[in-house]
């Protein structure tokens, strides 16, 4: 088979098919492969109108077809059947070809794959990609990782194909080995967030303002025209104004309350806990999935008492709507910052050098969490490259300064009412935390230094101390 293709991917089902479409769109000539022939020969039978593509049967015709430095995309279910396609292609390729994972692959293996293939002169590139089906065919947000010589190679190809803002593309190379997936990763914990609180705040709607589904369409519909303007509050709208075919009820009462889940956002907590990085609106999001799943434990608490009910007057409603604003805004700017954070801590734990207002930048476009607040997040880290959290910027500081009374007031509601809030009062408790003169941290210190001798530090000198509670006079040594 002559050497004709610019890039390969094998793997095609909806999202390998979808960027290999996208990539034949752009000009590129794609050869295409799966396990199964019969997939290939489908896509070309269907989209072969589309571009220029190269069929193969098996992995000898596939890399046969790639030209040099043959570049080879990936998109299989993630771990173990990664690990296979990875091992059967690259015992057929050479040193300086490029082997990318799209996968949603745990970022430790993308550093472990990178590693074993960079000894065999294989490139091996982690690319996050979102933006679910539509943006792998019409422009999704791509985060590769890798060498720098595998961007050379590869970024061109990737900016063409992906979604694009003010012209610019979103595709940036993220970092070296792992980076990308882990940044993807983030991505995926922060969209578990975003998705939260959405929802905290049209429950709240419901229950506390009284509004129908139908309303709250229109109010949400209202704030994707202002800051919150955002893909998921676009689709939130949608969403409650949808009417159920079958039962004239407004679709979401016809569907179960059970919230599923892949694993990203349970990775971003596992994460998060081994760098010591409190992404608590992120943890409390994908806690709330798994407690709505558990059917059992929620009939037993069913019936058990709960907060106070009254219903508001029009205006208080009203006044109540424009508060919930504010808290969905501020918990948001939270949740983003506590990711923001914990790829600061990854970075300095592996190494990685990861510009920030670049993230920012290609996620303005073709990913999930695609927002104008976004655009304002580039713009900071563009003014000061150095950001230790987006509440150092003097925009931001000012708008979580004007949430206070309603972010708090909304809070203090959903717990009078016995509406559950657990994202919104993590991220308002994290604020609080991090804010405080003093933390109850001293106490838990000294508590550990009494029952395990694990020492701690004083404000007044340097140094570890320890008490010896059990004799007379609790004397202090230096450790």
């Amino acid at each position: 088979m002559k050497a004709t293709a610019q890039i390969g991917v094998t793997g095609l089902a909806v999202m390998g098919r979808n960027l290999a479409r996208n990539f034949a769109r752009h000009g590129y000539t794609v050869a295409v492969h799966n396990r199964t022939p019969t997939r290939t020969k489908a896509l070309v039978e269907e989209f072969g109108h589309e571009g220029d593509f190269v069929a193969a049967e098996t992995a000898e015709q596939f890399v046969a077809a790639l030209e040099r430095p043959r570049r080879l995309m990936i998109m299989v279910k993630a771990g173990e059947p990664t690990d296979a396609v990875i091992e059967e292609f690259a015992s057929l390729l050479e040193p300086g070809d490029v082997i990318i994972d799209g996968g949603n692959a745990h970022f430790a293996d993308t550093r472990r794959r990178e590693k074993s293939l960079r000894e065999r002169g294989i490139h091996f590139v982690g690319a996050g990609v979102s933006g679910g089906e539509e943006g792998a065919l019409h422009g999704p947000s791509i985060m590769p990782g890798g060498s720098a010589e595998s961007y050379a190679s590869l970024g061109p190809m990737f900016e063409s194909i992906s979604a694009k803002v003010d012209g610019e593309p979103c595709a940036t190379h993220v970092g070296t080995d792992g980076a990308g997936h882990f940044v993807k990763m983030v991505h995926n914990g922060i969209e578990y967030a975003d998705m939260q609180l959405i929802g905290e705040a049209y429950d709240l709607l419901r229950q506390v303002a009284g509004f129908s589904p139908a309303r709250i369409a229109e109010i949400f519909r209202g704030w994707n025209e202002g800051r919150l303007g955002s893909y998921l509050i676009e689709i939130t709208a949608e969403v409650l104004a949808h009417t159920d075919a079958a039962t004239g009820l407004p679709f979401v009462d016809v569907v179960a309350d059970a919230a599923g889940q892949k694993g990203t956002g349970r990775w971003t907590v596992q994460t998060a806990l081994d760098l010591g990085s409190p992404v608590t609106a992120i943890a409390q999001a994908t806690f709330a999935r798994a407690a709505s799943s558990q059917a059992e434990l929620r009939a037993a608490y069913r019936g058990l008492p709960g907060g106070t009910t009254r219903e508001l007057t029009s205006t208080e409603a009203e006044r109540f709507t424009s508060q919930v604003e504010y808290a969905l805004y501020a918990s948001k700017l939270i949740a983003y910052d506590q990711g923001w954070k914990m790829i600061l801590d990854a970075a300095d734990e592996y190494g990685w050098d990861i510009d920030l207002g670049a993230v920012a930048k290609i996620w303005r476009g073709g990913c999930i969490i695609r927002a104008a607040f976004l655009d304002r997040i580039r713009a900071a880290y563009a003014e000061d490259p150095d950001l230790v959290s987006l509440l150092s910027d003097k925009g931001f500081a000012a708008e979580i300064t004007d949430a206070q009374v309603p972010w708090r007031e909304v809070v203090a509601i959903a717990t009078r009412r016995g509406v559950p809030a657990p994202a919104f009062s993590a991220a308002l408790s994290y604020y609080d935390s991090l804010r405080a003169d003093r933390l109850p941290a001293a106490l838990t210190q000294g508590q550990r230094d009494y029952f395990g001798a694990h020492t701690y530090r004083r404000t007044d000198r340097e140094g570890s101390f320890h008490t010896l509670w059990g004799e007379e006079g609790r004397t202090e040594t230096e450790a």
